[in-house]
């Protein structure tokens, strides 16, 4: 019992970063589905929205800097789409690539000039920002609203992509893109949707985690972008729960080690973890097998 009262800050803890991520991986798993392109600078466009709320919340009140936040986000997301990778649809996948890479340095090196490099504080969110008891542990009330907000929108997203119009158009993209552009499915809408949906959910995961991690740099989302690239892969890139699932069990993992002592080592797991699974199961958890049309 002891040592589950020592180790239940971490885990919860675990559960609450590992939902963020998760917010942040559903949009690297939704565009690879549909364009089979990793989105580097998607972990910018969550740093780009904690910055948003930075400065809106100076003047503007949190009930329209969060929804201006969330705004900014996805028309965001969708220039970058429409500036970035709708001229290059028909290029060679490398050269989409190397463009995300400087979309991502790009947006860096934007708010870099911006901030000036200094970190900004994040605003403090009435009710979410307050901490709370769970038995020996105190934490922030964001610790328990993550996973549960988590599990709702992924639902929510579930169900749209199963049973609406667009969700259908999405699958068919997926499956096979010049049969559904010759079936009349107007692919650059859904190609849109998709980073609608991804924008979203990264700035909401940025709501989140700055609340639990408030000092925001240009920075700040290289890391929780690449651990939630991490557990994308890890439950098998494509596959919306496998994200999700990798996620929560990514995040659980490094604070537990942080638990035990070992803080140095938890973004090195986190990696090993990743090459371990993908030498025994290429395609991650969750992952179907790679389909080469003729």
């Amino acid at each position: 019992m002891s040592f589950f009262s020592k180790n239940l800050p971490y885990l919860l803890a675990g559960i609450s970063v590992g939902g963020q991520y998760a917010l942040i991986a559903i949009g690297y798993t939704m565009v690879y589905g549909i364009l089979r392109l990793i989105n580097f600078a998607h972990g910018d466009i969550f740093t780009v929205a904690g910055l948003v709320m930075v400065y809106a919340s100076t003047a503007f009140p949190l009930y329209i800097s969060i929804p201006l936040t969330l705004i900014v986000t996805v028309i965001l997301g969708m220039v970058v789409e429409r500036a970035a990778y709708k001229p290059l649809r028909n290029a060679p996948r490398m050269s989409v690539m190397i463009s995300a890479i400087g979309v991502s340095y790009l947006l860096q090196n934007l708010a870099l000039y911006i901030t000036g490099g200094l970190a900004k504080t994040y605003p403090a969110i009435p009710f979410i920002s307050n901490t709370v008891t769970i038995g020996p542990a105190t934490t922030k009330i964001v610790t328990i609203v993550t996973p549960v907000l988590t599990i709702i929108l992924v639902v929510l997203l579930i169900q749209l992509i199963n049973h609406t119009k667009i969700g259908m158009a999405m699958r068919s993209v997926a499956n096979d893109f010049e049969t559904s552009r010759l079936m009349g499915i107007k692919v650059d809408n859904v190609i849109s949707m998709t980073f609608i949906i991804g924008s979203f959910l990264a700035a909401v995961g940025s709501l989140l985690y700055f609340t639990n991690y408030p000092s925001v740099v240009p920075t700040s989302g290289a890391m929780p972008g690449l651990k939630a690239f991490v557990a994308a892969v890890f439950g098998g890139i494509g596959s919306i729960p496998g994200a999700v699932i990798g996620a929560f069990i990514i995040g659980i993992s490094e604070n537990i080690i942080k638990g035990l002592g070992w803080t140095t080592f938890s973004d090195a797991f986190t990696f090993a973890l990743l090459i371990v699974v993908l030498i025994f199961r290429p395609t991650g958890l969750f992952g179907e097998g790679a389909k080469d049309k003729v």
